[in-house]
């Protein structure tokens, strides 16, 4: 409150210019590529590796063997320091979801006979690996996929499930004078006598007046991949959001909603009354009653010998061993088509994924992996590439870490294939390294950025994001177990002569990231990683700090609060060894009364970003007895 003043004295006032805006949430990586189970071209961001597996799965279990995508890999190795991590699983854009039906005959389905449809979130066939015998509890053989080991050929869209990761339903606890039941969702590879439960509904009901409505308490949200003027976007659809981790109601027909199941005396209303179980779920279970079905028209009930592919259904399924070592061919990476659907948008894949993050007000993140993308001219695999560049690029506050080669290729192919890049924003690694999969025991050899992921992130938390991911300090690759080629200096000269950062291997110190070079040709201060990431950071806090200025009055009070944000943090990077020295203007020299006119707020930020000490040059210098050391 102002003081009053009426008679002669000396008044304070405080003007407390320090405010600074509230910090923006944590900005972490994003990665592409095909997983095991869940949503398809549904950014989703997870904040641990356990959060990963539960939302993404992480084994696929081939015959005797398992294996990850190098996604799950890269995920681990990032979220080692924590998160936020979006993921964007791949897979073919008709990629189908598995459905149930809850009906009111247990083992009879019919569209009259149905109650409601359950939906798995997750795309693809998420189905129960035991089969019906006809009883409403099934058998227990487990499903036994087979190996195609004459085409060797991959999943087509990456939807192969892991048995844990299945699941199926089961209705228990109906009580008929409330009009409720409880929903089970189960694991897959569970028996009836040792259940396996995921998830518990508790007195759902279908009377659309209760708070236990079910599609308040479960949710009935869906998304559909758009595009318009080229560029894709998510269609929401749906009245209630998704409360359940792994389903969705996605039909309920108003003939079986219960509205008014209760009067104002807690008695059952007519038309419920004396034939209440003829519109509640009964109780039942199993993969009979309760699977999850396969698509386009397998039956639950039938033995599958052969696992399904999730985006057209055929049942044909290969051995995953190109994941590792040649990654297929131009036209597959670890099952996922690279042709027309992977590099055209709104069809599915890459294009289609990369096009979504493009949207920086709904996606945040400063780096952008693709783990099993190796560039390589001429190749579809390349236009990707060229994708996640341009997005960079447009964005300008991400940072792209790419593979240019494949496990058995040469220095010199390692450098022809960066030669033809020139960008500030993407760098590339060199050889590949092996790693231990921490879950199944065995070694792989796995694509550089698949491990960087998990430098970049340290070197972030340990230190800042304009320090440089590499050398003893930060840059060591802790998880490798070696490279697959140990470089030697001749080596590690050509290659970042050619801005390709080499992966040495010292005695004693293990393997380490050499080199912080962008794809850059042109020698200036952003051909290095840390000075373009520096860039980012600063552009990002500025960008979002400036977002509360938009439409107030231009006037010397906005451009003095500009001033007391952007001036603080930029002496708070330059005491962390960012900058050497900063300027901030914006006054009258740069806002003069054409440019408010235009209503235009003109500001401009002079730096000197610090570099880093990458040749360290010592002379020894060898006197004759008696001589006089220099000052």
């Amino acid at each position: 409150m102002a003081e009053k003043i009426v008679s002669p004295g000396v008044f304070t006032n405080e003007i407390d210019q320090s405010f600074l805006p509230a910090a923006a949430g944590p900005v972490g990586a994003a990665i592409v590529g095909p997983t095991v189970k869940g949503p398809v071209l549904t950014p989703t961001v997870v904040n641990s590796y356990g959060e990963y597996v539960r939302t993404f799965g992480e084994l696929i279990q081939t015959g005797s063997d398992n294996y990850q995508y190098l996604t799950s890999h890269t995920a681990k190795e990032y979220l080692r320091q924590g998160g936020p991590l979006t993921v964007v699983r791949i897979a073919g854009n008709d990629t189908k979801r598995a459905t149930a039906n809850v009906d009111l005959t247990v083992g009879v389905s019919g569209s009259r006979n149905t109650i409601f449809t359950l939906e798995a979130l997750g795309d693809g066939p998420q189905f129960n690996n035991f089969v019906g015998t006809g009883s409403a509890l099934g058998t227990d053989q487990l499903l036994t996929p087979q190996i195609n080991s004459a085409t060797n050929k991959q999943f087509e869209s990456g939807s192969f499930g892991g048995r844990s990761d299945n699941f199926r339903w089961e209705i228990s606890n109906q009580n008929t004078s409330k009009g409720t039941f409880t929903l089970l969702l189960r694991q897959g590879d569970d028996t009836s006598t040792k259940k396996k439960i995921i998830e518990t509904h508790a007195n759902l009901s279908l009377d659309p007046e209760s708070t236990d409505y079910i599609l308040k308490r479960i949710g009935n949200e869906t998304t559909s991949v758009q595009v318009e003027d080229g560029v894709a976007y998510l269609r929401p659809s749906g009245e209630f959001p998704n409360k359940s981790g792994y389903v969705r109601v996605s039909s309920l027909p108003d003939s079986r909603k219960t509205p008014a199941y209760l009067n104002t005396n807690g008695d059952v209303n007519a038309p419920y009354a004396g034939v209440e179980t003829t519109y509640l779920p009964p109780v039942g279970s199993g993969s009979y009653a309760g699977a999850f079905g396969l698509i386009n028209g397998y039956p639950v009930s039938g033995l599958h010998t052969k696992q399904i592919r999730g985006d057209n259904g055929t049942n044909e399924v290969a051995h995953p061993y190109n994941m590792y070592l040649a990654l297929d061919s131009d036209d597959n990476s670890q099952g996922v088509n690279l042709a027309v659907s992977s590099v055209t948008v709104g069809t599915g894949g890459y294009a289609t994924a990369i096009s979504l993050l493009s949207n920086k007000d709904e996606y945040a993140f400063n780096l952008l992996f693709l783990p099993g993308i190796v560039d390589q001219t001429g190749t579809n695999s390349n236009t990707i590439i060229n994708d996640a560049i341009q997005l960079c690029e447009d964005r300008a506050d991400c940072f792209l870490v790419y593979d240019n080669t494949f496990l058995t290729d040469s220095v010199a192919n390692a450098k022809t294939n960066t030669e033809v890049r020139n960008s500030s924003y993407a760098a590339a690694y060199y050889p590949w390294v092996q790693i231990q999969d921490a879950t199944t025991g065995n070694l792989r050899y796995v694509p550089p950025s698949t491990v960087i992921a998990g430098v970049y992130h340290f070197n972030d938390v340990v230190g800042q994001p304009w320090f440089a991911p590499a050398g003893l300090n930060r840059g060591g690759i802790d998880s490798a177990v070696r490279a697959y080629r140990k470089l030697t200096q001749g080596n590690r000269d050509d290659l970042y002569e050619s801005n390709v950062n080499p992966i040495a291997t010292f005695p004693g110190q293990g393997v380490t990231v050499f080199g912080q070079k962008t794809t850059q040709k042109k020698a200036s201060a952003l051909d290095r990683v840390n000075v373009r990431r520096l860039l980012i950071n600063l552009k990002t806090f500025v960008a979002s700090s400036s977002r509360g200025l938009l439409f107030e009055q231009n006037t010397s009070d906005l451009r003095n609060q500009f001033l007391n944000v952007v001036n603080p943090y930029m002496e708070q990077v330059q005491s962390n060894s960012g900058l050497n020295a900063f300027r901030v203007v914006m006054d009258d020299s740069n806002n003069t009364p054409e440019t408010i006119d235009r209503n235009q707020l003109i500001g401009q930020i002079f730096i000197q970003p610090t570099k880093t000490a990458e040749f360290i040059v010592l002379d020894f210098v060898v006197q004759p007895t008696g001589a006089a050391f220099p000052e």
